[in-house]
């Protein structure tokens, strides 16, 4: 692992070095100073994204200052295409899902040289790429960001049913045979098998192909006869195109390199993370590798920030709910807890929450496991357990740097309970989530944790309890009549159908015939107000709890619910389905 480890930090330098030079072109020119260099390589390493684009965020420099400088330093040729009648034979030379992938568009094709405009052209290891799969000479030219995003919308409109194509080229591939052995591999062969075209080229348009599905994760699952992959989107497993099962352990091993894990070990579960730009779109990747009987199981789970909404407006909260969330938000101290099961929104809900809350006065920090996403203002912190890095200790210190809004990412102790209380306490504004399956029970919950129900009462500001539901596809949302039980299930009258529209999604190539695209929150709030603390302090059960909240206001999950369907944004059977057990 450790040479894995080195190899990419190799890597790393190299291109840095590049990029350092680039900027030094750019420093001699007098349009940016040295410490604006760094600053750019830190924003870079942190979020990713192309170097020149960076620099231009910043107002460091103009786009027709970063071309310019690029031409010199490159000697490539300046064009324009934007108004530009490209050959349709140049156009198909590239399939669509390569030129999406590298963001690049053909631009005229003369002696077996393919002259291509790209976005990055300071990528030469994507150049590498290329030159193999189009298996022609390259000519790259300099031309506008913005004009080849044009072109690729032009020329490429059918990208998505291209990668799929692509893929399925792949089922009757027989030219690359599994290494022999479970046990015994040399990894040296093995590494060149997973450098090899047609595995970089396979593990490319799978990540394309899922950030197009919107895809939450994806997962590689060896079986006897044949290597499975599914996606999960909108909290829902999905299976693939998947590759011959002669490709599953180069493939495997492609991924355990790109994210730095030891390929030569196979017997013991390994943690990394891919950091990629897909498409001009930075995504991180978690990656978790676990042994099994026929191979090493790989689940990535995609980390899109420009795909996740931090605006509280759109995670689906009524006007009225919205009303009640802002006013909890402008508390100076307490806590305010977010419930549900995994993957039902909680982190996105929170962070959305210190997105409105972060600004240049108010000092906010996170302690996460693992940090999911960069946020401008914010510190986060990675919890560590292995060096004793875990919520309580991080925690104490935090409360010894000045912070006006804490982010605990999880209460999963009661050591780290009762120092968030204490926090809360002393006069800062803590958020944190806890698994429980609505929000009475969270009460019950901590005093289960160990912490004196006064103490509850007297910090504990509200607790929101949340699940996703899957929204109906707009394209082919059409009027229907649920079978009879459902209405059983739940508890509607014969009055509340005669008065209730529902809908469902007929499906369609735009929701992949499931008739559901994109997901949206349900939620139920409970404001902790004086009649709920005295029943606290009283260590009043959850079902008393419960009623006291609903005579005050409070609308269940299953109630939420009920709305989205009369609303027209969900299903019944999404209803049911996420709030069984609430």
């Amino acid at each position: 692992m450790l040479m894995q480890a080195q190899e990419k930090i190799k890597k790393d330098i190299k291109a840095e070095a590049k990029r350092k030079l680039f900027g030094q072109i750019l420093k001699e020119k007098g349009h940016i100073t040295e410490d604006q260099i760094h600053e750019a390589l830190v924003i870079q390493r942190q979020k990713g994204g192309i170097f020149g684009d960076i620099l231009i965020s910043l107002n460091y420099v103009t786009n027709e200052q970063i071309m310019e400088a690029l031409s010199e330093y490159l000697g490539l040729e300046i064009v324009s295409i934007e108004n530009m009648d490209i050959a349709p034979d140049v156009i198909h030379m590239v399939p669509a899902a390569i030129a999406q992938l590298y963001q690049i568009i053909p631009i005229s094709h003369d002696n077996n040289t393919l002259s291509i405009a790209q976005t990055d052209v300071l990528n030469f290891e994507a150049l590498d790429d290329l030159r193999m799969i189009l298996k022609c000479s390259l000519k790259p030219v300099l031309c506008h960001r913005e004009e080849v995003n044009r072109a690729i919308e032009k020329y490429y409109p059918k990208r998505h049913e291209s990668v799929e194509q692509l893929l399925l080229e792949f089922r009757d591939d027989k030219s690359y045979s599994e290494p022999s052995g479970m046990e015994y591999i040399d990894i040296e062969e093995l590494k060149k098998v997973a450098a090899t075209t047609p595995v970089r080229k396979w593990v490319n348009l799978m990540f394309l192909d899922a950030i197009l599905d919107k895809a939450s994760d994806i997962h590689l699952e060896p079986f006897q006869k044949e290597f499975k992959i599914r996606y999960r989107i909108d909290g829902i497993l999905h299976e693939k195109i998947s590759p011959p099962k002669q490709l599953g352990i180069p493939i495997a091993s492609r991924i355990k390199l790109l994210s730095g894990m030891d390929i030569s070990e196979r017997r013991l579960p390994q943690d990394g993370r891919i950091q990629l730009n897909v498409g001009g779109t930075p995504i991180d990747l978690r990656v978790s590798t676990l042994p099994t009987k026929y191979g090493e199981s790989i689940v990535m789970r995609l980390l899109n920030k420009s795909a996740v909404s931090l605006d509280l407006k759109l995670l689906g909260f009524r006007p009225e709910e919205l009303k009640l969330v802002y006013r909890l938000l402008s508390k100076p101290n307490g806590i305010i807890l977010v419930t549900g099961p995994t993957g039902s929104g909680k982190t996105t809900t929170l962070y959305a929450a210190l997105h409105y809350l972060n600004d240049i006065n108010t000092k906010i920090i996170t302690t996460e496991d693992p940090v999911e996403y960069d946020i401008d203002g914010l510190i986060q912190v990675q919890i560590n357990p292995s060096i004793n890095v875990d919520f309580a200790n991080c925690l104490r210190a935090i409360l010894r740097q000045d912070p006006d809004i804490i982010l605990v990412g999880e209460i999963r102790d009661e050591e780290t309970a009762r120092i968030a209380i204490q926090a809360s306490l002393t006069g800062h504004l803590v958020f944190s989530t806890l698994h429980t399956n609505d929000a009475p029970t969270t009460i019950t919950r901590l005093i289960d944790l160990g912490i004196k129900p006064y103490l509850i009462a007297a910090t504990v500001g509200a607790v929101i309890s949340q699940r996703l539901v899957r929204k109906i596809c707009t394209s082919c949302r059409e009027e229907y009549k649920p079978p009879e039980e459902y209405m059983t299930e739940l508890c509607l009258t014969e009055n509340d159908i005669q008065e209730t529209r529902f809908f469902q999604g007929r499906g369609c190539s735009n929701c992949h015939n499931t008739g559901y695209k994109g997901r949206i929150g349900i939620f139920e709030i409970l404001v902790i107000d004086e009649e709920l603390r005295h029943l606290i302090t009283e260590q009043a059960n959850a079902n008393v709890i419960r009623t006291a909240a609903k005579k005050n206001g409070m609308y269940t999950l299953r109630e939420s619910g009920l709305i989205a369907i009369r609303n027209g944004l969900t299903t019944v059977q999404e209803v049911i389905r996420e709030t069984a057990l609430a």
